[in-house]
């Protein structure tokens, strides 16, 4: 279930699919208009109208819900988005919202803005939770998103790389091309090993990293934390990098690094972006395409599924709330399940 839904405590119950807010995908013939641009950062908390609401909510999905930092900031930028349209639309407090306003936000978030549709599913779960946060809290007399239903999104199978191109990328690394490659290599050496996303790379402290028993502490996606046991060639990569390399950029000033596993040449934090630039930097020197921070996190799943881990085990290493988000890589190997029914069911043809 989403955060989103989470949140609220969405409720189970079916209405009737043809009474509900429709999602109109835009005929092609304005598929070549301009994007229109994403709403100013902040435009909700210097509405007048929205301010008050936006804070309460913003407050409850902090404190009382628990959410990431990098959820909030989501439902931020959503929110700023909604109301700057709602506001070119005359609408200037949410009591003021009604059904119609929102289904021609949904319109213009995918004809104007040109948005993916995935990105457009988050925008109408972040509206649906506002609106029933604002209901429940009698802050608006009825919920105008009660009916907006969310488009069907289809989801796509993950793109991976063979053990061999994997090699290829984790080799990349070099005195040639980067005078932090050791750095590098055990970034990409860890990913690959403990399937790790992006933003983990860079929130990882050292106090985090178990050297003896060679396992990692992750706190992932809702503070959720896994503890996952990595590889030698990701833990020798690692030692390498903690002893012979950082001492000497650090230069024991932890409070700038905020005791960061991995950090900037100037000793501070690496932040998200850097490690997919990194990643990126990498691929292109192995020659390989399409290749991004989530790829490596696909991969390690993959290839864990692929000699024979199961399901479940594989949940816990990447930190899934539920299997049914782990399910998505057992259709991208389909010779492990034909393997599987080969060696267990009485009748399948070998």
């Amino acid at each position: 279930m989403p955060a989103s839904d989470r949140a609220t405590g969405r409720s189970s119950a079916r209405t009737n699919p043809t009474s509900r807010m429709a999602w109109v995908v835009p005929d092609a013939s304005r598929a070549t208009a301009p994007r229109a641009r994403a709403a100013p950062k902040g435009a909700a908390a210097t509405s007048s109208g929205f301010a008050s609401a936006l804070r309460a909510f913003l407050a409850y999905v902090r404190i009382e819900c628990g959410l990431a930092p990098a959820t909030i900031a989501a439902y931020g930028r959503d929110l700023d988005d909604l109301v700057a349209d709602l506001s070119a639309r005359g609408v200037t407090a949410p009591a003021a919202t009604e059904p119609a306003h929102l289904v021609e936000h949904v319109r213009f978030l995918s004809r104007d803005r040109s948005l993916d549709p995935a990105t457009i599913v988050r925008h109408v779960s972040t509206v649906r939770v506002f609106f029933r946060f604002l209901h429940a809290s009698n802050l608006i007399p009825s919920n105008p998103a009660r009916l907006l239903e969310r488009p069907t999104k289809w989801r796509k199978l993950p793109g991976v790389i063979s053990p061999v191109q994997m090699k290829k990328l984790i080799d990349a690394p070099s005195p040639d091309n980067s005078d932090l490659w050791e750095r590098d290599r055990a970034i990409l050496e860890l990913m690959y090993a403990a399937g790790l996303r992006a933003s983990e790379v860079g929130s990882v402290r050292l106090n985090q990293w178990f050297p003896t028993i060679q396992s990692l502490h992750v706190v992932g996606k809702g503070s959720k934390q896994r503890v996952v046991p990595v590889g030698t060639p990701a833990a020798q990569a690692l030692t390498r990098w903690l002893e012979e390399v950082r001492p000497a950029i650090v230069g024991g000033d932890e409070v700038r690094a905020d005791h960061r596993l991995f950090v900037s040449n100037r000793g501070r934090p690496l932040e998200r972006v850097a490690v997919w630039m990194l990643v990126k930097k990498y691929a292109a020197v192995a020659g390989l395409h399409d290749v991004h921070p989530h790829v490596l996190r696909h991969s390690f799943a993959t290839d864990l599924l692929r000699g024979g881990c199961d399901l479940r085990t594989v949940q816990e290493f990447l930190g899934h709330a539920s299997v049914v988000t782990t399910q998505i890589y057992t259709h991208v190997d389909k010779s492990r399940l034909r393997e599987v029914a080969a060696k267990f069911h009485p009748r399948f043809a070998r």
